[in-house]
């Protein structure tokens, strides 16, 4: 009997999934691997940071230190959106990692940011206006504004923003490359943690490098040929008492614009006679410009040797003035020694760069090299003369100027009395030592903006002649006078208002400073960096403008004998008159 061999039979399909299943969940982290597979910079914005760039604008507009022009407003309006929105987006994705929201509940909310949004935008902008009235009241300005100009702002702020999105979302993508490209040789976590250094380090080196190259040599170009430069009504003196005339040691072609100014607007001694009814002297004004001599030491010899040449050492006063970067003495700093001594006096600086103050301080130190290279030259002669017969030796300095003036002791106040009779200190910057050691070690309950140190026995504050008296105790001398208006961006900006609430807006505000005005992280910082950018474009008394107080302030740092308030306030008159 044979035996039957079993028909072969296809392989079984495997059954249909059953209705009732659900449908297979795809592998952990794959959604997210297809997100990331899109180009970065082409992806849609962030809901999150959408909603935390349009709260950031909306705080953009809240009044800070000054009142802000439209065009400034459109800057700050940019910038704190952008910060919002990266701040934002990184809380959302870290939300993300616990919570992933539905798609109904991510379609409502992208609806009512759609709507809240531009309501928000222009409802900001439109209320702006009024804070911006209390800020210009505060500092004596027509609380009105330009309606059509301020309307410009949302639509150029939010391109301004998304062009900075953009460049952000850039970077993130330079860093996912440079990822993938470790990702080959190095563990994952290693690979992304060295391409955010290398992209980081690549970026610095990249911006240091075009500021250096690009930038700094297009400003420094330009400098270069306002240095050249003569101003209009300027001429080269003859008197053998001024710097780049023909008795000088030094060239007027070598004084440099600053140096031109600083020499050809000496006071006359027609000048002088005329507002005292006294004999007067032809006063002594040395300069000695970056091109009189390649090194600081040098050029504090060449002054040295220039105050020797005119007789400055036999005058009443000897004044040694710090320059802000660019070599500028402010003229309402100098000329009142020369009107209360009867040009008796004699006043000295030198140059050390072209540049303004803000790109100077951001580039090198030169300023407190040269503060202590020329005190140093000049107090070393200075003290080898007879103490009776040896003029009055005081130091003044303006803005980088008074920074300048403290690092020649190092920011001790007890050395600068010790070796100088008084200093007259214009809108110190947050980097002053000595400012910060005696700010910061004030007397309790006197506030920041106008403090009280050791009840005012060697260094007072001003905004008003009024305010020198405070407290109503002796002030013996050597004496230390600030000049510093309570709303002046240039005093009171520091990175530290990133994170930290400053102790000016703690307490009591300045006069000038708008009770509307409140510290937020990041947002506070951008603004007082924009008020910077405006400090000199607000009425005298504010902001960093300091007008004729300089005469009060040298009639109570020098007071000549037999000087009055009344001839305090002739002279305030006159000079308010140039």
């Amino acid at each position: 009997m044979s035996q039957q061999v079993p028909e072969e039979q296809p392989p079984a399909e495997p059954p249909a999934p059953s209705s009732s299943e659900p449908p297979a969940e795809p592998p952990p982290g794959a959604h997210r691997a297809a997100q990331r597979r899109r180009p970065i910079v082409r992806q849609g914005p962030d809901w999150g940071g959408l909603l935390a760039a349009t709260v950031f604008y909306w705080l953009s507009f809240t009044p800070s230190l000054l009142p802000r022009p439209w065009w400034l407003q459109v800057l700050a309006a940019a910038v704190t959106a952008t910060i919002g929105y990266a701040l934002g987006a990184l809380i959302a994705r870290v939300v993300r990692i616990w919570f992933t929201p539905s798609e109904r509940l991510r379609h409502a909310a992208w609806w009512a940011l759609g709507v809240a949004a531009p309501v928000a935008v222009v409802v900001t902008t439109a209320w702006s206006v009024t804070w911006q009235g209390d800020s210009r009241r505060a500092v004596g300005m027509d609380p009105r504004v330009t309606w059509w100009l301020w309307a410009l702002v949302p639509p150029i702020a939010v391109l301004l923003c998304a062009l900075l999105v953009v460049i952000g979302r850039s970077l993130r993508l330079a860093t996912h490359a440079a990822a993938r490209g470790l990702g080959r040789i190095l563990p994952p976590r290693l690979a992304a943690a060295c391409a955010v250094v290398v992209v980081t380090v690549l970026v610095i080196g990249l911006g240091q490098g075009f500021l250096q190259r690009g930038v700094l040599s297009v400003l420094e170009s330009s400098a270069r040929l306002a240095n050249d430069s003569t101003s209009p009504g300027i001429v080269q003196p003859t008197l053998p008492t001024l710097s780049g005339s023909p008795s000088s040691l030094e060239s007027w072609g070598s004084l440099g614009a600053k140096g031109r100014d600083f020499v050809g607007q000496a006071r006359t001694r027609a000048q002088l006679t005329a507002f005292s009814g006294q004999p007067a002297m032809d006063p002594v004004r040395v300069y000695v410009g970056l091109r009189a001599a390649p090194t600081l030491a040098e050029r504090a010899r060449l002054a040295v040797a220039e105050l020797q040449r005119t007789g400055a050492f036999k005058r009443k006063v000897l004044a040694v003035i710090s320059t802000t970067g660019s070599g500028w003495v402010n003229q309402n700093l100098a000329n009142p020694l020369e009107y209360m001594y009867d040009g008796d006096s004699a006043l000295v600086a030198i140059q050390y760069s072209y540049l303004p103050s803000f790109v100077s301080v951001l580039t090198e130190d030169e300023a407190a090299h040269a503060g202590r290279a020329l005190f140093d030259a000049v107090y070393a002669e200075w003290s080898s003369l007879p103490a009776a017969t040896r003029p009055k030796l005081l130091l003044a300095g303006e803005s980088l100027g008074s920074y300048a003036t403290e690092r020649a002791f190092d920011g001790s106040l007890d050395e600068l009395t010790a070796r100088a009779g008084g200093a007259l200190l214009l809108g110190p910057t947050a980097d002053n030592p000595l400012w910060q050691t005696v700010t910061n070690g004030r007397d309790s309950g006197s506030p920041m903006w106008l403090p009280i140190y050791q009840q005012g026995q060697k260094v007072r504050w001003g905004q008003v002649a009024a305010d020198f008296g405070r407290p109503a105790n002796p002030w013996p001398g050597p004496r230390v006078l600030y000049l510093q208006n309570g709303g002046d961006p240039i005093t009171w900006w520091t990175p530290h208002l990133i994170v930290h609430r400053p102790g000016w807006l703690v307490g009591p505000r300045a006069p000038d400073v708008t009770g509307g005005m409140q510290w937020y992280p990041f947002v506070t910082f951008w603004q007082v960096t924009c008020d910077m950018l405006g400090a000199d474009s607000v009425p005298v008394g504010h902001g960093h403008r300091f007008g004729t107080l300089p005469v009060a302030g040298w009639a109570a740092v020098a007071q000549p004998p037999g000087w009055t308030a009344a001839e305090t306030a002739r002279l305030e008159a006159l000079l308010g008159q140039a």
